[in-house]
């Protein structure tokens, strides 16, 4: 049954499906290695906006850019990480989006920006300067940054505790809500030639923030922009990352191997919002998923063994130490984890053998996890002909209650190509790929709403007051 006929959380029509590719400044994302490839040619600035502009023409939603702050060492120090080309080096993209953005009329830009290891004035500053660039489509992706080698190169000691970050990040928020929304007047700026004024200087004002963590005079440097407040995107799944969710986030990047594991935190999310206050649907939640597809089944598996044979399984051990926090290393080539590992990997097994034929009975040893997780890293993988990928999005929509996909790449613009060329008509047939963009910002086109650009347009006026004091949002 097509998606756009199916019902949605209030018993509504169901909105075309979020597709949104998901990539990094790096030579390997979720897939290291692969940058040997003969399909994968240098990411230059050409590179990256020739990309932006095939996903505007075949209208996704937007691209992500995840980022990280520093090296995955866990597993053998910075070695591994270092030779495979594991999310190092990486490029700041928000020096890269302004031409992508240039170069494309509605694709929208999301941005990883971490509460732990910026300032609120600066980072409100930046967001602002990158909306007015690109007249409302981008997004702000708030992370508390989590690896220790991050942490030591900015001069702490370790990583702040868990929640902790979040309370941080909480009055970060708070901070850049102030700056955003209220130090500046719709019309502040009046740019009038005859009375030689540029801004009124009456309709700019100090935020004078003095909080546990920060303090702020204020006001921001830019003036009001198309959306003021970025797109908010947040992707915690702890209990303090789905608290800050609830109160803060309008779209969430969900992890899972099965739509059942991901439905619990939807279905978790949507009791946390109507606690806040919130619509339940003001959330756009959205699922990560690796894809190859071609003509058929056949082609489309041969497609992913020729991915394999590149994929460097140090490189996926150093990713999985930053992740988890455990060094592979330390145990024994042969040992089965499926009995002695920590409960983290314990899951993954689990999920893999209720899903995967034949590995049920197979011995979990690191080589066989590392296999699992190469290429796509811990989601979804959906292999095969468009009618078999586009069943198996249509099955996480229907089971897991998400709204679309974060589409991570093996081979840039590759992977992306081949979902154009083989999936999107499969897709466009089935009624669930919207036809045209609801709007001309981030927001408007992610949350399909109607109520506009601006935060304080979403719920019925329950997000920032103008005064940029916050409320329920």
């Amino acid at each position: 049954m097509a998606g756009s006929q199916q019902n949605g959380v209030n018993g509504t029509a169901k909105k075309p499906w979020i597709m949104n590719a998901f990539a990094m400044t790096a030579p390997g994302h979720l897939a290291p290695g692969l940058w040997r490839h003969p399909d994968q040619g240098p990411q230059t600035l050409e590179h990256w906006v020739e990309l932006a502009k095939k996903l505007d023409e075949a209208k996704f939603h937007g691209i992500f850019f995840a980022d990280v702050l520093g090296i995955y060492d866990v597993y053998k120090g910075n070695g591994p990480a270092l030779s495979s080309g594991a999310q190092i080096p990486i490029l700041d993209v928000s020096l890269i989006i302004s031409a992508m953005a240039h170069a494309t009329k509605n694709l929208s830009f999301g941005i990883t920006a971490s509460t732990s290891y910026e300032h609120p004035y600066t980072l409100a500053r930046r967001y602002s300067s990158l909306d007015q660039i690109t007249n409302g489509r981008v997004g702000w992706n708030i992370v508390t940054s989590y690896l220790e080698s991050a942490a030591k190169s900015f001069g702490l000691e370790q990583t702040v505790e868990h929640d902790e970050r979040y309370k941080i990040a909480d009055e970060f928020m708070e901070v850049v809500y102030k700056l955003l929304e209220g130090s500046w007047d719709d019309d502040a700026i009046e740019a009038n030639k005859k009375t030689g004024v540029w801004t009124n200087p009456e309709k700019v004002h100090h935020i004078d923030h003095a909080g546990k963590y920060f303090k702020s005079r204020g006001p921001n440097l830019v003036g009001p922009t198309r959306q003021r407040t970025p797109f908010l995107l947040q992707a915690g799944a702890s209990k303090a990352g789905k608290d800050f969710a609830a109160k803060h986030a309008e779209a969430m990047f969900l992890p899972g191997l099965i739509p059942e594991k991901t439905r619990a935190i939807v279905d978790d999310m949507r009791a946390s919002l109507k606690a806040q206050g919130r619509a339940e649907d003001s959330i756009k939640f959205i699922a990560g998923i690796f894809i190859v597809v071609d003509e058929t089944d056949e082609k489309a598996q041969a497609k992913f063994q020729d991915l394999l044979q590149y994929a460097d399984l140090e490189g996926g051990a150093s990713l999985f130490g930053g992740w988890s926090g455990t060094d592979l290393s330390k145990f024994t080539d042969d040992e089965d984890f499926k009995f002695t590992g920590p409960p983290a990997i314990q899951s993954m097994i689990n999920n893999w053998t209720t899903t995967v034929p034949g590995l049920k009975d197979q011995k979990w040893t690191k080589k066989h996890i590392l296999q699992q997780l190469a290429v796509s890293g811990a989601h979804e993988r959906a292999v095969g002909s468009p009618q078999t990928v586009a069943d198996t999005l249509q099955r996480w929509i229907d089971e897991a209650q998400i709204d679309g996909f974060n589409i991570s790449y093996a081979t840039t613009p590759g992977t992306f190509e081949d979902l154009i060329t083989y999936l999107w008509p499969e897709l466009k047939k089935r009624g669930v790929l919207q036809q045209d963009y609801a709007g001309s910002s981030m927001r408007e086109n992610f949350l399909q709403d109607g109520k506009g650009p601006r935060m304080n347009e979403m719920d019925d006026g329950k997000a920032v007051d103008v005064d940029g004091k916050e409320t329920e949002i």
